[in-house]
């Protein structure tokens, strides 16, 4: 059984033509993240696939023309060092994060490509047999929050676990409704993105709320307040960092030292790290699990994919893109979700 890295590194890819393409998503969503553009690369009569997230303003009048990436390469490695000769920024990007999704939008879709050459797989050049992936559906109530939509969501879908972005205005009687719902497995504070804290003493009463009331749920990116800290430290073993996590070096660096993590492709941007990534955590027992950026195409098949690969059993923020629209239709997919591979890098 391979390392990621070593599994696909030395697969050849030709690639002769690209382009882009807008996605929008089916119905209205809860999210801000309103459209995303599919990468195509095309080369020897197959296409490999790969998915920009992010502000849809950072993808506006993206054009192939601009990156450079035909030709054929002896191994990946190769066409992935290319790229880093390629600027894909000629005007700074808002974040800096932003630049992994993009370069994540071309090593997936190099990988897609490069397996569907090779006439082979993921799980195929990895040794690893893929498992039924558990996924959660993630979203906050609202403002006013509403007590009774976890209950609703669990009714359309009974096997659906939640990820659930709490808020100050979360009363106890509305956690106490939250909590009587099977299947809350993540609450995320949203403390780690940099968002202003209008009132401290009630951000603080709704950590103590919450504590009280989730006692057998991961409680992810918690605010660095020493109050908090002190809070949570104690339970250490059921806090987890998403936003901070983008290779192994930021792992050690979280301010309460963890033992499970969010590790979300398209925010590390490199298969390289990625499988750094991976095997860091297996060798020293630390938990996974995986989140989408609102992807509405490819992307989100092969965050499932990897998942199924690596930590199939844990509450992945991987829902079907169907999970997100504000009303989701009945007949959505249950957990655990089906993980049987198309051929090269993509969920069924």
């Amino acid at each position: 059984m391979s390392d990621l890295w070593t599994a696909v590194k030395d697969l050849p890819i030709t690639i002769e033509s690209s382009s882009f393409e807008e996605l929008v998503p089916r119905g209205p969503i809860e999210r801000e993240d309103v459209s995303t553009t599919q990468l195509r690369l095309r080369g020897r009569g197959e296409e490999g696939i790969g998915e920009q997230v992010g502000m849809p303003a950072t993808q506006e009048g993206l054009r192939a023309s601009d990156f450079p990436v035909t030709g054929e390469w002896a191994a990946l490695a190769d066409f992935l060092a290319h790229l880093d000769t390629i600027d894909m920024w000629p005007e700074p990007p808002k974040y800096d994060l932003e630049r992994n999704w993009r370069r994540w939008t071309f090593e997936s879709a190099a990988l897609d490509l490069a397996l569907r050459q090779a006439g082979t797989s993921l799980p195929e050049v990895l040794g690893r047999t893929p498992q039924p992936v558990t996924f959660v559906n993630s979203f906050g109530l609202g403002d006013p929050p509403d007590g009774d939509k976890v209950a609703h969501r669990r009714a359309l879908q009974p096997t659906v676990g939640f990820k659930l972005d709490v808020a100050p205005s979360w009363t106890q009687e509305i956690m106490d409704r939250v909590a009587a719902v099977e299947g809350v497995a993540v609450i995320d504070f949203k403390g780690q993105y940099g968002l202003e804290v209008e009132d401290e003493a009630a951000l603080l009463a709704m950590y103590e709320r919450t504590v009280a009331t989730f006692t057998d749920v991961l409680f992810e990116d918690p605010h660095d307040f020493p109050a908090v800290l002190e809070l949570l430290s104690p339970i250490a073993d059921r806090v987890s960092y998403d936003a901070p996590i983008t290779t192994v070096e930021s792992i050690g660096a979280t301010p309460i030292q963890v033992g499970v993590v969010n590790v979300k492709p398209c925010r590390v941007g490199r298969l390289q790290e990625l499988s750094r990534l991976y095997a860091h955590c297996e060798s020293a027992g630390i938990q996974m699990y995986n989140g989408g950026m609102g992807e509405l195409g490819v992307g989100r098949g092969q965050a499932q994919l990897l998942a199924a690969l690596f930590h199939p059993d844990a509450p992945n923020d991987i829902a079907p893109s169907d999970y997100n629209l504000e009303e989701p239709p009945p007949g959505l997919p249950p957990s655990p979700l089906d993980p049987a591979p198309d051929r090269g890098f993509r969920r069924r």
